[in-house]
């Protein structure tokens, strides 16, 4: 374990590369492309051929997708680790929960994802020091960045944690998958300066601190791993105490995004290439290139999320690109029958948007089944009659539904019942389109 590799990592990102400029982030991009690329001809067979004309770039590279990452993942990683082996120690580590076992010195780990198609990623010990110092320099408050108790509820434990831990900085890890009393005990006496947790975990902890039954007073609260609605803040937010709860874009693919002081959301372009696929309205599809993961190289892999960009300049000065929201899959964008004929589409930021404003509504979920079916999920808030919190919701669609000029979906209500152990999706679409019309 190199800890000078983490302190380098964490000065250059936090105090030697500035980048208020954007020509100087398109250089280090440029810089640091044409060494990725020379390193890829040298030693993965799977992109030695893809590159083999010298003037070839990344433009002549095909797309990747969680498909062809585990088709290919024997060519593509350039550590010589064996899909099986790696998928055997992966498997053993999660029915085990513990997650110290490793492969020719790389983290293994397995990631479902929304998609729920499974993945297998692995990632070197000089690219986990590296991500550590970042993750560090981009997640410690400006004011001090000795002392921290950092709690992580993740749904996978990574050695790193507890070994870049030290007097300075100490890391817990909560398995989500633990019995969420013994998690809340647990966090009430570790006292964390830093809370980070997927969205539904934070609301369960602020619900906790609510109630009284938890007294944890974190400096900053960090959301993970699934989409943060704006409802979702405001009550996590409300319940810990804070003025803002930042965000951590992090996937399989790479640690993509980070909020600033500000609270703005900002792409991680000093080390990551995001190419963007257009949807109009400020959305893009991103398909990312890890520029210095090398162990499993990310090149092209399009992402399928859909990330909307901020119009109006950071106030923190950076000239990384500014996200305004993360408004969740692609694949879960609503697709209601126009009043043309045609088809609406209907992000889920949208839908997440108008149940909002609807009054007396606790918890939701949305899922289109049928080409104008939705099945609604919804938990009153506190004294309000489920009937009453259902009919706002409705009229609330039907109203977003005129808006876009689309006929006006068909609403059947049912139970609200939370997935433990599956990420929180708040708006999904299950109808696939004419394929399962003609099932019927």
């Amino acid at each position: 374990m190199s800890r000078l590799r983490i302190v380098a990592e964490f000065a250059a990102t936090r105090w030697f590369r500035p980048l208020r400029r954007r020509a100087a982030v398109e250089r280090r991009q440029r810089r640091l492309l044409r060494r990725h690329l020379r390193f890829l001809r040298r030693r993965s067979a799977y992109f030695r051929p893809l590159l083999a004309e010298r003037s070839a770039g990344l433009a002549a590279l095909p797309l990747m997708d969680k498909g062809i990452m585990m088709e290919r993942f024997d060519e593509l990683n350039t550590v010589g680790v064996h899909r099986e082996d790696a998928l055997r120690t992966a498997l053993a580590n999660e029915r085990s929960r513990d997650f110290a076992a490793d492969v020719r010195g790389c983290s293994i780990g397995l990631s479902s994802g929304t998609s729920g198609h499974r993945g297998l990623f692995l990632v070197s010990r000089a690219e986990r020091e590296a991500w550590a110092g970042t993750m560090l320099a981009r997640t410690l408050p400006r004011g001090r960045i000795l002392g921290h108790r950092i709690a992580l509820f993740l749904r996978a434990d990574n050695t790193l944690y507890e070994a870049v831990g030290s007097r300075a900085v100490s890391f817990s890890y909560f398995d989500v998958f633990a019995e969420m009393t013994e998690n809340l005990d647990r966090l009430d006496r570790y006292a964390p300066t830093i809370l980070v947790g997927p969205p539904s975990v934070l609301l369960a902890i602020a619900r906790a601190a609510e109630r009284g039954e938890i007294a944890v007073h974190p400096e900053k609260v960090y959301a993970v791993a699934e989409v943060l609605e704006v409802s979702d803040e405001r009550r996590i937010a409300a319940g810990l105490g804070q003025e803002r709860i930042h965000q951590l874009y992090q996937c399989t693919e790479g640690f993509l995004a980070h909020t600033c002081e500000e609270g703005v959301l900002h792409l991680n372009e000093d080390g990551v290439l995001i190419e963007r696929e257009p949807l109009g309205g400020g959305r893009f599809v991103p398909v990312v290139t890890d520029l210095r993961r090398r162990a499993q190289p990310i090149v092209r892999y399009r992402l399928g999320d859909v990330l909307r960009e901020r119009d109006v300049p950071c106030p923190c000065g950076s000239a990384l690109t500014a996200v305004a929201r993360i408004e969740g899959r692609e694949g879960d964008t609503l697709q209601l029958p126009g009043r043309d004929g045609g088809v609406v589409e209907v992000f889920a930021d949208l839908v997440s948007r108008a149940v909002v404003y609807a009054d007396g509504v606790a918890e939701y979920r949305i899922v289109q089944t049928g080409r104008r079916e939705l099945e609604v999920g919804i938990e009153a808030a506190g004294d309000t009659p489920l009937a009453v919190a259902r009919a706002h919701v409705a009229a609330e669609l039907g109203s977003l539904a005129d808006r876009l000029g689309a006929v006006r979906a068909q609403v059947r209500f049912v139970t609200y019942a939370p997935e433990p152990g599956r990420k929180l999706r708040r708006v999904e679409r299950r109808w696939r389109g004419e394929q399962d019309d003609a099932e019927l």
